[in-house]
């Protein structure tokens, strides 16, 4: 599969602590016709300083990176840059990083060890405006996504349970969020307990689903 039909060559900026990765990435997608690899960075911070001197068109960008982590990373990379397709890669298939990962930005998923085209049609879906997902893990996601339940009690979230919502979607841990918002793990078990009943769904996830879906968190 190619990447579009046009001579000028997708600019493609890769960011991968893992240098056997980076460089399995590098000679393949080097050999597409239509795609010129710009610069390698190793952890996420390094990603957001190349992204905004080398303008890249797509970012192929791991999650699990030393210093900033790639969910983090794309998000600094879409406030400064939106119209840069990222493409997260990524060894997990975890429900909450999968659409942690999703609404943070970024275009595509996939899980790493994918094959040449995968990531080419992952390149092309993000270029064309849409959200591209392993084939491995489509399914599952997509069974995540199917709207819940409507629940009455969507409105009557109060701040708090609000700004602890929104940091539930960003992919945060209990921990990091009561470290964020000064409180204590406890309160905020208590404060996502309440989240989980007044929206009327079983887990985080679902949670974060009915979140993005009826726009409580944007």
């Amino acid at each position: 599969m190619t990447v579009g039909t046009t001579s000028k060559p997708l600019r493609v900026l890769i960011v991968e602590d893992d240098p056997l990765i980076q460089l399995g990435l590098e000679q393949s997608l080097s050999q597409q016709p239509n795609i010129t690899i710009v610069g390698i960075a190793e952890d996420g911070y390094i990603g957001v300083k190349k992204a905004q001197e080398l303008n890249p068109d797509i970012i192929v960008m791991d999650i699990g990176l030393p210093r900033l982590d790639g969910i983090s990373a794309t998000q600094k990379i879409k406030a400064n840059s939106p119209n840069v397709h990222i493409v997260m890669l990524s060894s997990h298939t975890d429900d909450t990083e999968i659409i942690a990962s999703l609404s943070s930005g970024a275009d595509a998923y996939c899980v790493k060890g994918a094959s040449t085209d995968s990531l080419l049609a992952a390149f092309a879906a993000a270029k064309d405006g849409a959200t591209y997902l392993d084939p491995q893990i489509a399914r599952k996601v997509m069974d995540r996504l199917k709207p819940p339940p409507q629940s009455e009690n969507t409105s009557h979230l109060s701040q708090r349970e609000l700004e602890v919502l929104k940091l539930i979607v960003e992919g945060k841990s209990n921990p990091e969020i009561a470290a964020i918002l000064y409180l204590s793990p406890n309160t905020i078990k208590t404060h996502v307990r309440g989240i989980m009943n007044k929206l009327s769904v079983d887990d985080r996830v679902q949670a974060a689903v009915v979140a993005l879906r009826s726009g409580l968190v944007n």
